[in-house]
């Protein structure tokens, strides 16, 4: 590969390509299309709308899968994606838990000194007692506390491989694709729950409830357990009601900033007084729960929590922003008000149902039209799991680490940044995350176990010289000293509990339980591919490539320097498919298409 065309390819495309020309892969459609949502007819199906239906409510497909949708009406199409069998998406592995906790530790301290405070005022903490008799009394406590949260990283870590293997193996893409969406709509985040199990329940709460009733879902979200935490509900009791939760109820998952007044979310807030979780179920602490007058949106009541959200989705806006928010995932962020408003009453028409509303989206000439494909840049979820799907693998390789590589991008599965979820579209594009695109395409193309150090195994190095040195006979304080001004702040002669000590045995106790994630790299074969697909010379594969990889099309001058790139490598003649290197030549040219901006596009 020729990092000088890599460059020209990135740079400058980005920069003409990308940012003033983002050119629909298909232009025949009419401007007239635009915020028109009858019905696509079946002349006007073809296999670029039946790629950009399933880029869309799904994670890409090969040609052969699109070709099957193409066969398809577009009416049988979507109903194909809409109307999934639920029992047939549960068919999927479930996750192996690695079993990480015990009862009597839970739940984890919200820190170390929580823990420490819990041992020294009731004499145990997360099931384990404080011997009085030990050099470090709380030491056994401060090591449990490390182990629950490293565990609890690692284990979320298998948990979010697990659901990308879900998205890449599905024969129910919209089902993934619309938990996806619910993830970063009802943004919960394992840096403060801290317990993957809680992040695992609520994402079965949108496999389950995603395509069924709004209702069902916000209500499901108001109870869960995650949620809860994550949004603090245990602090919401009637002496001093939190606002965290009505606020963000109003704001992000119902009705839209502005909706509302300062009044209403306070009122909203002591509906859900006593509302709060006992480990993974929903309990609602009735001593707590303020059962008084409150007065929410114009209406006055007794109310809980359930009639409250019942207010809400009486609001005609709440239906418009839900409508609205679920047409710029799927459409384009551009959305005038008479057009949501249509989307807003086809939801609240159908009780709030969702799948007719998603039928009518997905099978719209305004999805279809020019403003709307190949205009939406992939998140880095989206972009990881289409690459393997247009790959054609069943299964995410983990080398390179999914997780480490859509992280390094921007977005880590159970991990959204706030409770506003990520501001997604344009923010996920800068030139050097551009340039990281293209440097995942390659670690995938080029991939090897040589060097690769597995994220699920790896201990800073901070704590691995204290087992080394615990290893050479030194004592605990000898080993987290050191000289270093950091170790000996926390390692005194006298000290009940040593902090570096206690990481280090939560990371050793933590690898003994947590089952590693087995890493293997991609089975890719390009010469079968192309040669399956009856390309035989360097330009034949490079439209091939172009065609099963971009749903935007190359201006003349970036095919013409790709078939250049190509001939030099592969010759100007048939391609001999047995030669040694030419696979290799086949992944350098395909590195450089998936490092071109168009790439980037859905």
């Amino acid at each position: 590969m020729t990092r000088s065309l890599l460059t020209l390819l990135c740079v400058a495309g980005f920069q003409s390509g990308f940012l003033q020309a983002q050119i629909p892969a298909d232009k025949s459609a009419p401007a007239a299309w635009i915020n028109d949502l009858t019905p696509i007819s079946d002349s006007d199906w073809n296999y670029d709308r039946a790629a950009h239906l399933i880029e869309r409510a799904g994670f890409g497909a090969t040609p052969e899968q699109v070709e099957r949708l193409a066969a398809m009406s577009p009416a049988e199409a979507v109903d194909w994606l809409v109307d999934f069998d639920a029992a047939e998406a549960g068919e999927l592995p479930p996750f192996d838990h690695s079993g990480i906790f015990h009862p009597q530790m839970l739940p984890i301290p919200k820190s170390r000194a929580d823990a420490v405070r819990q041992g020294r005022e009731n004499g145990v903490a997360m099931g384990v007692r404080v011997d009085p008799e030990a050099e470090r009394p709380l030491q056994d406590i401060v090591n449990m506390f490390f182990y629950g949260i490293t565990s609890d990283r690692l284990e979320v870590r298998r948990a979010q491989l697990w659901w990308a293997n879900r998205m890449l193996a599905t024969e129910q893409p919209l089902q993934e694709k619309m938990a996806l969406f619910w993830h970063d709509h009802f943004a919960t985040s394992n840096v403060k729950v801290r317990d993957y199990r809680k992040l695992r329940r609520q994402l079965e709460l949108f496999h389950a409830e995603g395509l069924g009733n709004f209702r069902a879902l916000l209500l499901g979200v108001t109870q869960d357990p995650g949620m809860l935490v994550f949004l603090d509900n245990g602090d919401n009791v009637k002496q001093h009601p939190n606002e965290n939760f009505g606020r963000e109820l109003m704001e992000l998952f119902s009705m839209g900033d502005g909706n509302y007044t300062e009044r209403d979310i306070r009122e909203a807030s002591r509906a859900f007084t006593g509302w709060t979780n006992d480990g993974l179920e929903f309990v609602i602490n009735a001593d707590a729960h303020d059962s008084g007058s409150k007065t929410v949106l114009g209406s006055t009541g007794t109310f809980d929590g359930e009639q409250v959200i019942d207010i809400i989705l009486s609001q005609p806006v709440t239906a418009d922003f839900i409508a609205g928010k679920i047409y710029r995932y799927f459409v384009r962020d551009e959305l005038s008000q008479k057009t949501q408003s249509r989307l807003g009453n086809v939801l609240r028409d159908n009780g709030y149902e969702l799948k007719p509303l998603l039928k009518t989206i997905l099978l719209s000439k305004d999805f279809y039209s020019p403003a709307s494909v190949a205009t939406q840049i992939k998140s880095p979820v989206q972009l990881a799991v289409s690459t393997y799907k247009k790959l054609g693998l069943k299964h995410i390789p983990t080398i390179p680490d999914f997780n480490s590589a859509t992280r390094g991008l921007g977005q880590e599965l159970f991990h959204p940044p706030n409770v506003a979820g990520w501001a997604g579209g344009r923010t996920w594009i800068t030139p050097a995350t551009l340039l990281d695109r293209g440097n995942f395409a390659r670690s995938v193309l080029f991939a090897s176990a040589e060097g690769f150090y597995a994220p699920d195994r790896y201990m800073p190095g901070v704590y691995r010289r204290v087992g080394e040195r615990i290893a050479q006979g030194l004592s605990i304080s000898e080993a987290t000293g050191g000289g270093t001004s950091a170790f000996s702040k926390l390692a005194t002669a006298d000290e009940q509990f040593n902090t570096r000590y206690g990481a280090y045995t939560g990371y050793v106790n933590a690898f003994k339980v947590v089952k590693p994630i087995p890493r293997f790299v991609a089975a890719i074969d390009l010469a079968s591919m192309v040669r399956s697909s009856g390309a035989h010379t360097a330009a034949e594969i490079v439209d091939h490539f172009i065609h099963r990889f971009l749903r935007v099309r190359l201006s003349v001058g970036d095919r013409d320097a790709l078939i250049a790139f190509a001939e030099g490598r592969l010759g100007e003649g048939r391609v001999d498919f047995a030669a040694e290197d030419t696979e290799q030549h086949l992944r350098a040219l395909l590195h450089l298409v998936m490092s071109a901006p168009e790439y980037q596009l859905s």
